[in-house]
């Protein structure tokens, strides 16, 4: 009870700390204030009709009554500029897919409470629900012909058990049974302790009816894609280790008549993301030989439509291929590849002659600006591209663009009724030489409204997580917040960040944190020495990857104020034994036995060198968080306050890895982690001396 009170306590006393800072006046601000947060609106999922014509896309809100991102699709026709909701419904709906013939879309949404998939028949402007569901169905595809549609749905297995439990006495008030578990990973990150069972892949036809379940047994499986109207596409990891292997998985055709299953993919290494040819021929699909590395980039290939010769196409380019479509000609395709930060479109025809379509895809990330983002192309011989397209001063936007990259539009303008009124930060890109080896890294930097270069103002490094992923010049909630209440905010691609090439990334393989800690360095660095800021006003924080670099950086230097560790790995050793990816921790990134090689993990655990640290350092995590579980930062905590360096703990309730997933959850991070930093800034200590006296 005594540390629940005290949580809350910190908690509340440093929110209303950054209140106080942010509104010293009832007065409206064109600032970007905290319950900004909750007039956010984006777009994703851009669902292209066959025809060119309209665009299904999912429109997400914020609730301020449920404080949930909500998500509801939406309709536009491209000819008129048309823009309406596709049903009269207050339940969430996401996920449209477009029939083969472009006259209904399928979708999931839900009626009570309980999951359901949806068809939508354009011409009369009606949906029906083709079933409900216990479990929520997911990936919906249609079969060539428009008869079916094929999903992904979670089948419930029998619990372990040692004995047979004992009848109690009606009325009885005995302990809950208990819970027995024997899988290997047996608690996942947003899902909680695992239910027993499977996903499995069904069929079901659009007149409605029964679910058939096409897939069986212990391994999870996935629908992929119809190579024709009796053979459907799935991907999964039947392997009897699939689960010291969790990044295994194979391409299989199943025969709808007897359900025969044939591995069309046989290699130690990833393979999904299935796409046919419209000629029926060729599986595109991507995936890699599994090195044993921590990163390895997505190669694309290509192989006839009965699993031989199998091949490799744009062999010779850079990046890693995200989502690949095929076009209309059965000749070439589209493919995404994070590029510098951003996210770019390029085609490739089957003798692996690449070219660069247009940038600029993105945005998909609310809180952070991580480059998120996606693409769907019409089957016209010369196809139109929707996409989600990212701007450094709105969230994302439904753009529309012809099939050279020429032409390129926004035809949705969704936060119109209020950004153009705010003063939004302005984004400006630097890069700069590593103080390590003179790799050449990239940064961006938002500043506040009021910015002037004279090296007063104070700055934030906010560090990404992953490690592998990027930042990019895209809008995010988190940042304006910080440029609004007068940081200048910056975020940089350190190496082991993704879109630079396999070789950047693989910098930090074994090896991280590490230099990547020169490379943020020197783009601090670089911020002082343009008078950005003023260098005894810096403060550092990061989430996930950038948590642990966060808590790694201030074991190598006192030169920030403050710092703000969130939901960061702080041990490596405890993260390899009980994270929820434990066993790719172990065989992928430090490729040792905890028990044989302790020093393996600690040499590179911030907890092996916390009696370095002077920097006061608050510690935040999600109390169901189990990708970098609360113990993680606890250790951290617990270290710091018996060595008597300021520090408190902040456990978000009910938060897993992604705290940001409620608009009040990012809210109440952003501003706990400025009312910290507030504490320990010489400008806002020096002004309420001023005020006291």
């Amino acid at each position: 009870m005594r540390y629940s009170y005290l949580v809350f306590i910190v908690l509340s006393s440093l929110f209303t700390l950054t209140n106080s800072l942010a509104t010293e006046n009832n007065t409206p601000s064109n600032r970007f204030s905290a319950m900004r947060v909750f007039d956010m609106e984006y777009a994703t999922d851009p669902q292209i009709s066959p025809d060119g014509k309209h665009i299904a896309y999912v429109r997400h809100s914020m609730d301020r009554m449920s404080d949930k991102d909500q998500g509801h699709i939406w309709l536009i026709d491209i000819s008129d500029g048309t823009h309406l909701p596709l049903i009269d419904s207050e339940a969430p709906s996401h996920s449209p897919r477009w029939s083969p013939d472009g006259k209904s879309l399928v979708f999931v949404s839900a009626t009570d409470g309980k999951p359901e998939l949806r068809l939508f028949y354009t011409q009369s402007d009606r949906s029906i629900s083709l079933a409900q569901f216990i479990s929520a169905p997911s990936r919906a595809t249609w079969s060539p012909d428009g008869k079916h549609i094929a999903f992904n749905m979670f089948v419930k297995g029998k619990s372990p058990s040692f004995t047979t439990a004992v009848d109690k006495p009606e009325g009885a008030q005995w302990n809950d049974a208990m819970k027995l578990y024997d899988d290997l990973t047996f608690r996942f990150d947003g899902r909680g302790y695992l239910a027993e069972g499977t996903t499995q892949v069904f069929t079901l036809p659009i007149e409605g009816g029964s679910p058939r379940q096409l897939t069986h047994g212990d391994a999870d499986m996935n629908a992929s894609a119809w190579l024709d109207k009796d053979t459907l596409l799935v991907t999964g990891n039947t392997a009897k280790d699939r689960d010291m292997d969790i990044i295994e998985s194979e391409i299989y055709a199943i025969e709808l008549l007897d359900l025969s299953i044939t591995a069309l993919t046989n290699r130690d290494g990833p393979d999904a993301g299935a796409e046919v040819s419209p000629n029926g021929k060729y599986i595109a699909y991507i995936g890699y030989d599994d090195k044993v590395l921590s990163y390895q980039q997505s190669n694309l290939y290509i192989m006839n439509a009965d699993g031989t010769k199998a091949r490799e196409i744009a062999a010779d380019f850079s990046g890693s291929i995200g989502q690949i479509k095929w076009e209309s000609t059965s000749k070439s395709l589209l493919f995404s590849s994070e590029d510098h930060g951003v996210i770019s479109l390029y085609r490739t025809d089957l003798k692996s002659k690449v070219s660069k379509v247009f940038t600029g895809i993105g945005g998909g990330s609310i809180g952070r600006p991580y480059a998120n983002g996606s693409f769907s192309i019409s089957q016209q011989s010369k196809p139109k591209i929707a996409y989600m397209a990212g701007f450094s001063d709105r969230p994302a936007e439904i753009g529309l663009s012809d099939y050279k990259g020429k032409k390129q539009q926004i035809l949705t303008k969704l936060n119109d009724d209020l950004l153009p009124y705010l003063e939004m930060a302005k984004v400006e890109e630097i890069k700069v030489k590593s103080s390590h080896d003179g790799k050449e890294i990239e940064a961006w930097v938002a500043f506040p409204p009021d910015f002037k270069a004279d090296g007063s103002f104070p700055m934030i490094l906010e560090i990404h997580g992953g490690p592998y992923t990027m930042y990019g010049p895209y809008f995010a909630s988190e940042m304006q917040r910080y440029a609004a209440e007068g940081y200048v905010t910056v975020w940089a691609n350190p190496r082991g960040s993704t879109g630079y090439g396999e070789d950047f990334a693989l910098e930090i393989d074994r090896a991280y944190p590490g230099n990547d800690y020169h490379d943020l360095m020197s783009v601090v660095d670089e911020i002082v020495a343009r008078k950005y800021v003023n260098d005894k006003r810096l403060f550092v924080t990061g989430g996930s990857g950038g948590g642990i670099l966060t808590a790694w950086i201030v074991t190598k230097t006192q030169r920030f104020a403050a710092a703000a560790s969130i939901k960061p790995v702080i041990n490596w050793m405890t993260m390899a034994l009980a994270g929820d990816i434990a066993p790719y921790v172990r065989r992928h990134w430090i490729r040792e036995d905890p028990w044989s090689n302790p020093e393996a993990f600690l040499k590179f655990s911030p907890i092996r060198y916390v009696d370095k640290v002077k920097t006061p350092t608050l510690m935040m995590v999600g109390e169901e968080d189990y990708r970098t579980p609360a113990w993680e930062a606890e250790q951290f905590y617990t270290a710091l306050k018996m060595l008597g360096v300021d520090t408190a703990l902040i456990r978000v309730p009910s938060a897993p890895h992604y705290i940001a997933a409620r608009p009040s959850r990012l809210i109440a991070k952003t501003d706990n982690i400025m009312g910290w930093f507030a504490k320990y800034d010489i400008a806002k200590k020096d002004q309420q001396n001023k005020t006291t006296k």
